[in-house]
């Protein structure tokens, strides 16, 4: 490789690019590069922390449906912080308000034991999903901050024209590659961002499937006990 054409490739590295650019690009390519790194936390978190869930939740049903005192079961994970356990605590906690009584009202209880379910359901998907809206915002946002550093990049290049009089490739280029450098870094931003939000949204459609099937199968459990 000659000297030169050694010299015109360095140019074109992303520090160089960076270092090239115009300030308004800069603060462009440095938020996009924030958004990125702010995306991959989010994801390998998110990961981790569902992928903890899922083993535990294993586990908790499994000795739950071998347990054969629910009340002691109760006593045993009342401050368990898995999602199901939330559940069952919710509906602990129903069941024990509600046949606390002399007169049980027993339509009145299996309908307050399924709000109590429900509402705890809900509850840990939203705080499971708290920060899923990120992913999502840095995926529908990301690639036109990236355009907009690439009209700002073009703009500079034609304005680089008009003021030397020359339409030389050497003229136009660094301009138009600092542009297309600020698109891919809001494509290298957005593209993992809605991958991780569609394949996370999958799997809390996934968890709220397994909790509504405990709280099915724990409220139908408990509506027997009223019949005895």
């Amino acid at each position: 490789m000659t000297p030169v054409i050694a010299t015109q490739a360095a140019s074109l590295s992303p520090l160089a690019l960076f270092l090239q650019a115009d300030i308004v690009v800069k603060i462009v390519m440095l938020g996009l590069l924030g958004a990125s790194i702010w995306t991959w936390s989010i994801i390998v978190s998110h990961w981790a922390r569902m992928r903890t869930t899922a083993r535990d939740t294993d586990a908790f049903e499994r000795d739950f449906w071998k347990a054969e005192n629910t009340d002691a079961f109760y006593k045993q994970h009342k401050d368990n912080a898995l999602p199901t356990a939330r559940v069952f605590q919710a509906a602990m906690f129903e069941w024990r308000r509600s046949t606390g009584r002399t007169n049980i009202d027993r339509d009145g209880t299996r309908a307050r034991l399924a709000t109590a379910m429900g509402t705890a359901v809900a509850a840990e998907l939203d705080r499971l999903g708290d920060r899923l809206n990120i992913l999502a915002t840095v995926g529908s946002v990301a690639p036109f901050v990236g355009l907009f550093g690439t009209v700002w990049g073009i703009m500079r290049s034609f304005t680089a024209i008009a003021d030397q009089q020359n339409t030389s490739l050497a003229v136009v280029a660094p301009g138009i590659a600092e542009a297309l450098f600020a698109t891919a870094i809001g494509l290298f931003a957005a593209i993992p961002a809605v991958i991780a939000y569609n394949r996370f949204g999958h799997g809390l459609n996934r968890l709220e499937a397994r909790l509504t099937r405990f709280a099915d199968t724990f409220h139908a459990t408990l509506s027997r006990e009223l019949e005895l």
